[in-house]
């Protein structure tokens, strides 16, 4: 480092002040952009003459500046450090500026550092052109390229004997973020600092952009890592090798993995004798749905619908991303019984069916397994699923069976399902039955009285041993099933003639409960033709909201053998034919409008109550019977007290 003399020093004086107070020509090299930045200065009215830079933050607005440039700092200060050392001892001192000029730090050593503050050029100081005119860290900011400023062609007397070198610092948007400035004595100049300047810049911009980049990769990876513990299911990252790169949270979870247990390769969880799923890895297709069994980390066996989905790069395996949904939770989410049939819903005033429907209620909060008779059609299924809805199982799968609607070849391996291999035709990797399908669920059994005698007694051994073994598998699967069976059947009939197992009907039919018949809830009638009316005209956007007064009268009297699903099929076809707003004779089918009574007395000439379809019955049963009371209170299963009462409250004399 050379020592600035007084001689030096007084020569630079008298050239800054011949220059820029006497106007004399020194015969000195003034390039064109420091011209156009003196022009610039004296627009800016900025005093030449000035001793010192008094445009300095305080403390807090400084403070408040480097919290605002902190990407800048943490970028710039190594590479500033770095020219430091290359430079010390030289005299010269490294500076940041923000985008406004402002010096946020400056490197050197004491004495430099001294040198410096002379003009406070300092932390904290505004050396922009309007501030203090030409000087580098001003005029890059101005024409946005790199510069050397010497000596005498500072605009301000105070920084003259000092050369400087300056660059722009510039984003990713090519926006000017900052300037970094080497500043010394004059007598040190060299031609090879704005070099070194611009060289640290370029490395310093480098740095930013990869900071931009590693800051984009990172919230990639925050955003995929957010992505793989938002998704319900498991989801395994594998290398074509088999090795686990990457597993969520409800992947550990599934597979019982503790946060302290060390796993590697995801074949650690494929029992030794399935060779299907090395089989689906090594065909490197995707695969969608398939049902597999997985040994969990501690030695159980679990049923999995596996999704396996390869990574290509180019024409090469590189991976596979598999996911795992837990097969009861899949069928929990989409089995289930229909939410809205709750016993809330299921239509009847009649004492018969109240019976039936309270039996319902308390069967619903019991585990016992239940068996539901009554004919075709009076709704055994939504008796089924209103007890599943109200019971402790109502979170869980309800999965239903015809019994009768499957041939008995099927019927087996629809409960028990089948293992790959079981038979000619039999799904890779087996398939599952109905009680896996349904296990800490309900499963509904409807019209058992068709199950063949041997599938019975294979069922009989499920209830009792609450295991299944899959057809053509040796593995016990233990399963957590209640079960709700129907039938319309006469069970205690097909027992004498030997159709169905005595001790299969004691294990279905812990609790049994006998639904009514429609002849036999005649006052429910009109309730469930208003429902039928209302809700099947807005189905078929139809307007029909009335009814005959005859129609009914010819519904009461009617025997109704398919029940409440006739009466629906009967009024469904009366309302599509329909031309105005009423169901009228016209509209009913021929095995409806043969049974037309000449004697009946419609009453019907307003919205039906309990107590005018009460009062039409035992008008009707009078006529019947020629006023023979006694088989009136017999038909109305009464006693003739009751009737009698009856009478008297609807006017009825005879």
């Amino acid at each position: 480092m050379m020592k600035v003399t007084l001689q030096e020093i007084m020569e630079m004086l008298n050239i800054w002040e011949n220059i820029h107070v006497l106007k004399t020509n020194q015969e000195v090299l003034i390039h064109d952009f420091v011209h156009d930045s003196w022009g610039r200065s004296r627009n800016y009215n900025v005093d030449s003459n000035k001793p010192i830079n008094t445009a300095v933050l305080d403390k807090e607005q400084l403070e408040e500046r480097i919290r605002a440039n902190q990407l800048l700092l943490n970028t710039a200060v190594p590479a500033m450090e770095d020219i430091y050392n290359i430079t010390e001892n030289s005299g010269f001192c490294i500076a940041l500026a923000d985008r406004d000029g402002v010096i946020l730090k400056i490197i050197g050593s004491p004495k430099e550092l001294r040198f410096t503050s002379v003009g406070n050029f300092i932390e904290g100081a505004i050396w922009s052109e309007e501030i203090m005119g030409t000087n580098a860290v001003g005029t890059v900011l101005a024409i946005d390229k790199p510069i050397h400023i010497f000596g005498y062609e500072h605009y301000c007397k105070c920084a003259c004997l000092s050369t400087c070198s300056a660059a722009p610092i510039h984003n990713e948007n090519n926006e000017i973020i900052g300037v970094l400035d080497l500043t010394g004595p004059y007598v040190n100049v060299h031609a090879h600092t704005l070099g070194m300047v611009m060289a640290a810049v370029r490395a310093i911009e480098r740095k930013l952009k990869l900071n931009i980049v590693y800051n984009e990769v990172k919230l990639a990876n925050l955003e995929k890592e957010a992505i793989m513990e938002s998704i319900s299911e498991g989801l395994i990252a594998i290398d074509k090798n088999g090795q686990i790169k990457r597993m969520n949270k409800q992947a550990n979870d599934i597979l019982e993995i503790a946060s302290n247990d060390i796993v590697s390769n995801f074949k650690d969880f494929i029992p030794q004798d399935n060779t299907y799923i090395k089989e689906i890895l090594r065909s490197n297709k995707p695969v969608y749905g398939e049902t597999v069994s997985l040994k969990t980390f501690t030695g159980k066996t679990k049923k999995f619908i596996m999704n396996v989905t390869p990574l290509k790069k180019e024409e090469n395996i590189d991976g596979y991303v598999i996911i795992l949904h837990e097969m009861h939770n899949v069928l929990r989410k989409i089995i289930r019984a229909r939410n809205n049939i709750t016993f809330d819903t299921l239509i009847g005033e009649s004492s018969n069916f109240k019976f039936a429907l309270n039996q319902a209620k308390m069967a619903s909060q019991a585990e016992s397994n239940i068996l539901l008779m009554g004919e075709s059609g009076v709704g055994k299924d939504l008796f089924a699923q209103a007890i599943h809805n109200e019971g402790y199982r109502k979170k869980e799968t309800f999965f239903a069976l015809n019994c009768g609607a499957l041939p008995r070849e099927l019927i087996s391996s629809e409960l028990f399902g089948y293992d790959e291999g079981a038979f000619t035709g039999a799904r890779k990797g087996g398939n599952p039955g109905k009680f896996e399908l349904a296990d800490k669920g309900t499963l509904f059994l409807d019209e058992i009285g068709e199950m063949p005698l041997d599938l019975q007694a294979s069922l009989l051994r499920v209830l009792e041993e609450k295991t299944i073994i899959r057809l053509g598998g040796r593995e016990f699967i233990p399963i957590d099933v209640r079960i709700i069976s129907a039938t319309n059947k006469d069970l205690h009939d097909e027992m004498a003639k030997h159709n169905f197992r005595q001790d299969l009907f004691f294990r279905i039919g812990v609790m049994t409960i006998s639904i009514p018949p429609l002849r036999e809830r005649k006052e429910d009638i009109p309730i469930f033709t208003e429902y039928f009316i209302k809700n099947i005209s807005s189905k078929l956007g139809k307007n029909v909201t009335k009814i005959d007064p005859k129609v009914m009268d010819i519904f009461i009297n009617h025997n109704w053998p398919g029940n409440i699903r006739e009466l629906s099929n009967v009024i469904e076809r009366a309302i599509n034919m329909a031309q105005g707003n009423t169901i009228t004779m016209d509209l009913l089918p021929p095995s409806l409008n043969n049974h037309t009574s000449a004697d009946s007395i419609p009453i019907w000439d307003k919205s039906p109550t309990k107590d005018n379809v009460e009062e039409q019955l035992i008008r009707n049963y009078l006529v019947k019977f020629n006023n023979n009371k006694s088989e009136v209170a017999k038909a109305l299963n009464v006693s003739r007290s009751c009737l009698y009462r009856r009478m008297v409250r609807y006017g009825i004399n005879v």
